[in-house]
């Protein structure tokens, strides 16, 4: 894998972390909640593994 594509994981990694601890400090946890955060991440991250990863 080419760093470029380490970087743009890592950037996006740290962005979806940091969206994650706003909804987490800034509301309640439910279910909702964690399917939203569950669901935000196959939404993110599984398109960039099919694309960079697994080729």
């Amino acid at each position: 894998m080419k760093p470029s594509v380490i970087v743009r994981f890592v950037i996006l990694g740290l962005l979806w972390l940091g969206l994650v601890g706003y909804i987490l400090a800034h509301s309640q946890f439910t279910l909702y909640t964690l399917f939203v955060i569950v669901a935000s991440a196959i939404i993110i991250f599984v398109p960039m593994y099919k694309k960079y990863v697994k080729r």
